[in-house]
């Protein structure tokens, strides 16, 4: 499909948009680190407890700035086997939780990634926790049956409702808003055993792949302070890579869990469509895009998806076949390294790539299959699938809510030039991205021609995708053009979510899968995706993955003493 004019205008727009923004954020960076180094020179050391990692052969004039590293068993533990050491008495819940606790006062203050906590009633919760095994009325297999995370931390994104804490997404005139009650998925966690310790941070209304708005600032990457931790569930998955939390509750209509799990080197599944409810968080999904937005587990061990998604799928979870045992050597594995070539997204970066290979490699090796090379055409096309379907009318002929109307939050929407304005100004409540967002909304539509034939390209596309994996097949595909760019950058590359985004229109599983460090110390990894209801083969997957990569990577730890890089 050739592009249009309004699309080859955009193109060579932004093209020149983000040389020019690029230029200046690379020459604003090294002013800054210039300022800094003559003030560190000419003061005492700053309070900061962040690590110095070295200079790195693609960066050899700049230290990495990243959380100090843990040593502390406890963290280094997934929840199934934290909650069947609380059931034993192995360990109190107290501890476990005093533990954490510690952990995010450690890190937080670098990365604010959790941006209002409850740990005194999780402690409270935790002396309940223990008091119920001191009094012995159950023995380990019916805990183990009723709590399957009993006594287990997790941490919960901030636009999911917690009872008791904010629920903002970001938006400044919800600052005041505290949460009544739990959202479905939360008070699923909650019966199943789990203390919730605080709601982490996300992107202005979730709709953008940087954690940054006007109501709790910044989110920093744990790997480099400098870089992004993606969204809109980047607080989620920053606080789990720093090993502040060992689960966590993400939501996806774009990529927002897969983005900040590969930036952070973390696990994310975004469920088959329509097994995990969305009920309780804002915004919530409406007309159409209740289609595509999922509600999905994270977490630092690929053992805990699938209990979590248990829990937080609830009676649904019969539409799935977590039941069945999956043989990898009879499964077929699909790869595609990139996505054609989109004029829209940048190009994969060599070592995603190098990543991918590898994967490749090593399933040949070790499972004796033959993962075969594919083209999907439209693939290159998913951005302007994504826009249009997102944008498109119910099955009633009612309009979606527009971005400017949920940034008016029930008043009057927003006017996006006006708002770009008072940004100038300083005086605007919305982030720059959400401004952007809503120009873009207001500017770039399609005629009703391109939409019906992008429509058509969306149905075709699931088709050919569903027909190719069956039931029996994945797919390995790149989870984003780049490794984690560094803070504000993403301006100059906002369609890059388009490789997660696709796979929400698709209503496909995908489960996002660590591979360890880049040269520079940031997170590698790799989509795995499969047809409808068969999220059972992307998990099993993502457990060898972890056997033969090494998984999570606690940030400080050199790459090399990780096994997935040598």
């Amino acid at each position: 499909m050739a592009l249009s004019r309004v699309e080859r205008v955009l193109v060579l727009a932004l093209r020149l948009f983000s040389f020019a923004y690029l230029g200046l954020v690379s020459l604003v960076s090294h002013a800054s680190a210039a300022l800094a180094s003559l003030a560190s020179a000419s003061a005492s050391p700053p309070p900061s407890k962040a690590t110095q990692a070295p200079p790195t052969p693609t960066t050899p004039c700049r230290v990495r700035r990243v959380v100090p590293p843990t040593q502390h068993p406890l963290l280094f533990l997934s929840a199934r086997e934290l909650a069947r050491r609380i059931r034993r008495k192995e360990v109190s819940c107290v501890e476990v939780i005093e533990t954490y606790i510690a952990r995010i006062k450690q890190v937080n203050p670098l990365i604010n990634a959790v941006v209002r906590d409850r740990f005194e009633a999780a402690l409270q919760e935790a002396h309940e926790v223990d008091k119920l095994l001191s009094e012995g009325h159950d023995d380990e297999d019916a805990l183990g049956e009723k709590f399957p995370f009993l006594g287990v931390p997790v941490t919960i994104k901030e636009a999911f409702e917690l009872n008791g804490l904010p629920n903002t997404s970001g938006l400044v005139n919800r600052r005041n808003i505290i949460s009544v009650s739990d959202a479905v998925v939360v008070s699923r966690l909650k019966q199943a055993g789990t203390i919730p310790l605080g709601v982490t941070n996300c992107s202005e209304l979730c709709m953008w792949y940087e954690s940054s708005n006007r109501v709790y600032g910044r989110t920093n990457n744990p790997y480099d302070l400098e870089c992004i931790v993606g969204g809109s569930s980047g607080g989620e998955g920053c606080i789990l890579a720093a090993a502040g939390s060992v689960i966590g509750v993400g939501a996806d209509i774009g990529g927002s869990i897969r983005m900040p799990a590969f930036f952070n080197g973390i696990f994310g599944h975004k469920p088959t469509t329509g097994v995990v409810p969305n009920e309780g968080q804002f915004p919530n999904a409406l007309g159409v895009r209740s289609n595509f937005m999922c509600t999905g587990p994270m977490c630092r061990y690929a053992e805990d998806l699938e209990p979590m998604l248990r829990v937080m799928a609830g009676p649904n979870i019969s539409k799935l076949k977590l039941d069945e045992p999956v043989s990898l050597e009879k499964i077929k594995f699909y790869s595609m390294e990139h996505d054609g070539g989109s004029v829209f997204v940048c190009r994969v970066d060599r070592e995603i790539i190098q990543a991918h290979r590898k994967v490749a490699e090593r399933l040949e090796r070790d499972l004796g299959v033959q993962v075969q090379n594919v083209a999907i055409r439209d693939m290159k096309y998913s951005f302007q699938i994504w826009s249009v379907m997102m944008s498109a009318k119910d099955g009633t002929g009612k309009d979606t809510p527009s971005f400017t109307e949920l940034l008016g939050d029930h008043g009057k929407p927003v006017w996006p030039s006006w708002e770009l304005v008072k940004w100038m100004m300083g005086l605007s409540t919305h982030t720059l991205p959400a401004i952007a967002l809503g120009l873009t909304e207001k500017i770039v539509k399609y005629n009703p021609r391109v939409n019906s034939k992008l429509t058509t390209m969306a149905e075709n596309l699931k088709k050919e995708v569903v027909n190719l994996l069956g039931e029996d097949g994945v797919l390995l595909y790149p989870p984003h053009p780049v490794l984690a760019p560094r803070h504000n950058t993403p301006l100059a590359m906002p369609f890059n979510f388009a490789y997660t985004a696709i796979f929400n229109i698709l209503g496909l599983p995908v489960t996002q899968c660590p591979l360890g460090l880049s040269k520079e110390g940031l997170p590698l990894g790799i989509q795995v995706v499969a047809a409808p209801n068969n999220d059972h083969l992307t998990l099993a997957v993502a457990r060898y993955l972890e056997k033969a990569f090494g998984g999570w990577v606690c940030p400080g730890t050199s790459s090399l003493d990780n096994p997935g890089t040598q």
